[in-house]
């Protein structure tokens, strides 16, 4: 069965892709011919999951998912959340969005975190959501050189290691965006045709 991820983030789609067996073809937005940027205008994460997958269903008739992260911060109200990716500004760039998070956290000692992932199915105009949550903490040094966005802060509850210094397969054992696919996984292979 051939299904879009409905992204360009290439460390998304390997996630993915290690997390997915071989009777799904995970194809991403090159693969379908999608080029633009997909809208995220909602206000919550499973707003812009949802939002995502229906632009790419409704222009390119394909069965696909798309999913939205945020990191969610006690101490800050919940914030970045649904503004992680572009919590420093419209040009997403995760370091400045790290040194943004370190500044605003350096008076709490409150550093409890979580990530969530939604995931939103649209397959054959049905539509299904996934989630997954990852509890953890923020720490005040970067530490690690594998994930992407704000791995390299952020440790999850049970480990002594951030995602940014876990391995894929590590990281897969306990990620948010890990148990919203295997969520996913069941759904698709209880109902694959």
């Amino acid at each position: 069965m051939k299904i879009c991820f409905a992204t360009n983030n290439q460390n998304k789609l390997k996630e993915i892709r290690s997390l997915i067996d071989d009777r799904f073809e995970i194809l991403s937005l090159q693969d379908i011919g999608c080029e633009e940027e997909l809208p995220e205008n909602q206000e919550t994460i499973a707003g812009n999951s949802l939002e995502k997958a229906q632009y790419v269903y409704d222009r390119y008739q394909v069965n696909c998912f798309a999913d939205d992260t945020g990191l969610e911060v006690d101490a800050l109200d919940g914030e970045p959340g649904v503004y992680s990716a572009r919590y420093a500004g419209t040009h997403r760039d995760s370091g400045d969005n790290i040194r943004l998070l370190l500044e605003n956290l350096k008076s709490e000692e409150n550093r409890k975190a979580r990530f969530r992932t939604v995931i939103s199915l649209i397959n054959d105009g049905k539509v299904d959501q996934f989630e997954g949550t990852a509890e953890g903490r923020i720490i005040d040094d970067l530490k690690g050189l594998h994930g992407f966005g704000y791995d390299p802060v952020f440790i999850p509850e049970h480990s002594g290691k951030t995602f940014a210094e876990m391995t894929l397969e590590e990281k897969n054992q306990l990620s948010h965006r890990a148990k919203a696919i295997r969520k996913l996984v069941s759904f698709l292979n209880a109902h694959a045709k």
